[in-house]
């Protein structure tokens, strides 16, 4: 037997088994070398003058282990992979085998058959080195939230959006699926959260627009001192949760790779059971799939506090959308094309030219406050319409026109355009009749200068004109 088909061990001791032929080692020094007792050590040497190399491996090397499946079983769990379970993985296929089919095979053992069938074959993934960050100690110390979007429902309906929070000291998971990624949903998400453990510490997300604001801080802002937020931002900055913006998507790796696998191990569950819509499927998970899910996976933290804040009374107001908006003089508040009358009773607060807040709940309840108390109002149903305010015409007593010897007419005034016209023509007269008595020439009949094209020169124009010139004709 080639010495390639033998194991490390049984090639040290073919060496050794060698050095004895040859008479260079005792049997007893061998069975030192061997690290086995002097008999162990004469019956591997009697093997070996019978049988030569192959006397020195294993004995059971090539036949089926004692505790090997039945190949009935083999062939059942196969032929339930086939037609159940094509596209699961080992490890998910070994979960569902046992508890749907009661099949017990352990995940490497259906990996081997898997892939000696060639049904299954081996990922290998380029690596890119990454700074590990250490796990938070404690519970409620920072979650980490994403929205997953994927063909949750594989074409039975259109797509959706998981939105997953993970907590990152144990992995402990909430979901919920939403037909789109907003801020909604993020709403919910957290409420739903808080709901179940409590207010979380800080926040990890991408630099969604939902998370990070893209204008520019109003002046207002400037002089707080403040950066412009979005109302995810507010609310979480009114609830003390610190919002931590992720570089990349591998820096919250952790709601990444728990995305993977809901993508992997959610859908098949899905699928198993026929549902096909968002109602259905927020039922399922929050019943069953969760549970089972943060039961299998999740870790012990470090610590065994549980740093979670109890919720505010006014939680459903801090998760909500909230805008300033002017109060104009009829006392009408718009925002997003809606118009609001505030209620007569606030007369006494003036609040004409004031800045009061408005803001809708995740319900869809609309509140108007001023200075934390909450107004009375009532929706209008289209923008008031301005009345013009009546002016009185100035009284006039008789005629207004000037008499003709008043001295306001002797001043120039009230007399008309062609009075003006007259008086622009006379100028124009008088100065061309002064131009004229300088050219010596007479005046046009028209009134108008002479030309002075042929006007003659004068003796010192004579005299600048031949100044410069060296030669004569």
């Amino acid at each position: 037997m080639e010495t390639l088909n033998m194991s490390r061990k049984e090639r040290n001791r073919l060496t050794v088994m060698g050095q004895v032929k040859h008479r260079k080692l005792s049997l007893r020094e061998a069975a030192e070398v061997m690290a086995l007792s002097y008999r162990q050590a004469k019956r591997v040497w009697r093997r070996y003058r019978n049988k030569g190399d192959a006397g020195l491996v294993h004995g059971l090397r090539g036949r089926p282990s004692a505790r090997r499946k039945a190949p009935r079983l083999r062939a059942k769990i196969l032929a339930r992979y086939r037609s159940r379970y094509a596209d699961f993985g080992p490890t998910l296929a070994a979960e569902y085998l046992r508890r749907e089919d009661g099949l017990e095979v352990d995940h490497d053992t259906l990996r081997r058959w898997l892939v000696a069938e060639g049904l299954w074959q081996a990922r290998r993934r380029r690596q890119q080195h990454r700074q590990w960050r250490e796990r938070k100690a404690c519970l409620g110390q920072m979650v980490q939230l994403d929205g997953s979007h994927h063909d949750w429902f594989e074409g039975r309906r259109a797509k959706a959006v998981l939105m997953v929070m993970v907590d990152d000291a144990t992995n402990k998971t909430g979901a919920r699926f939403f037909e789109e990624e907003t801020t909604r949903a993020s709403f919910e998400t957290f409420d739903g959260w808080v709901e179940e453990h409590g207010v979380p510490c800080s926040v990890y997300v991408d630099r969604d627009s939902i998370y990070r604001c893209e204008r520019t801080a109003t002046v207002a802002e400037q002089v707080a001192g403040q950066e412009p937020q979005t109302q995810f931002g507010r609310a979480m900055g009114l609830l003390g949760v610190e919002l931590i913006l992720a570089n990349s998507p591998q820096a919250k790796g952790r709601v990444e790779r728990r995305n993977g696998l809901l993508q992997d191990r959610l859908v098949k569950a899905l699928r198993l059971r026929g549902i096909s819509d968002l109602d259905g499927a927020n039922t399922y998970l929050e019943k069953e799939f969760l549970r089972e899910l943060n039961g299998q996976f999740t870790v012990a933290p470090a610590s065994p506090a549980d740093v979670h804040r109890p919720a505010p009374g006014n939680l459903r107001e801090v998760l909500s959308w909230e805008e300033a908006r002017v109060v104009q003089r009829d006392w009408t508040v718009a925002w997003e094309n809606v118009w609001y009358q505030i209620d007569r009773r606030h007369e006494g607060m003036s609040l004409a030219g004031k800045s009061v807040l408005v803001r809708r709940l995740l319900d869809g309840t609309e509140q108007l406050v001023y200075r934390g108390q909450k107004l009375a109002w009532r929706k209008l149903p289209a923008r008031p319409k301005r009345q013009p305010v009546p002016r009185a015409a100035p009284a006039i007593k008789g005629d207004p026109t000037p008499a003709a010897g008043h001295a306001w007419r002797g001043m120039g005034g009230a007399v008309g355009k062609e009075f003006w016209k007259a008086v622009k023509k006379q100028g124009r007269l008088a100065r061309a009749q002064r131009r004229a008595v300088d050219s010596g020439r007479p005046p046009l009949r028209s009134g108008l200068p002479p030309s002075t094209a042929l006007r003659p020169k004068k003796e010192h124009e004579q005299r600048q004109s031949t100044k410069g010139h060296s030669l004569v004709s």
